[in-house]
C-alpha cells in the first residue's frame, strides 16, 4: 500500500498538487477538505480520520504536536514537514515521490520525516 497525503494550508501550492495527481498520487488539501483557516491540530487530525500522511511547511507547529501526541500515547499517521521556500515544486515532488517509494503508511505510522533528508 502507498502513502495517501493530506496537504495543510501552508503546502497546497496547486502546480505540486496537480503533478503529484498526475503522478497517481491519491491526496487531499486542506481546501478540497473544507479545512481553510483552522487549527493545526484539526488539520492532524483530518489526516489521522483519513489515513494520510500530512505534508507542511509549519515545522515548528506540527514537531510540537507530533512530541505531544506521542507523550500522550496517542497515535498518529505520519508527518512529512519541511520548510516554507525551501524547495522548488518540482524538488518537492521528486522528494515527496522518492519518500513515498521507500516509505509505507505503517513506516511512517508516529513518524516524523524531514523532506530535506530526501535528495
Amino acid at each position: 500500500m502507498t502513502l495517501r497525503l493530506y496537504l495543510d494550508e501552508d503546502s497546497m501550492d496547486q502546480d505540486l498538487v496537480r503533478a503529484l495527481r498526475a503522478r497517481g498520487v491519491d491526496v487531499v488539501t486542506a481546501l478540497d477538505a473544507g479545512m481553510i483557516e483552522r487549527p493545526d491540530d484539526d488539520h492532524l487530525r483530518r489526516a489521522i480520520a483519513e489515513d494520510r500522511v500530512l505534508y507542511s511547511f509549519n515545522v515548528g507547529d506540527f514537531y510540537r504536536l507530533h512530541t505531544h501526541f506521542l507523550l500522550e500515547g496517542k497515535q498518529h499517521t505520519g508527518m512529512i514537514l519541511a520548510p516554507q521556500q525551501q524547495f522548488s515544486v518540482g524538488e518537492q515532488l521528486r522528494r515527496l515521490l522518492r519518500l513515498m517509494a521507500n516509505r509505507s503508511p505503517e513506516e511512517m505510522r508516529n513518524r516524523v520525516e524531514f523532506l530535506g533528508s530526501w535528495k
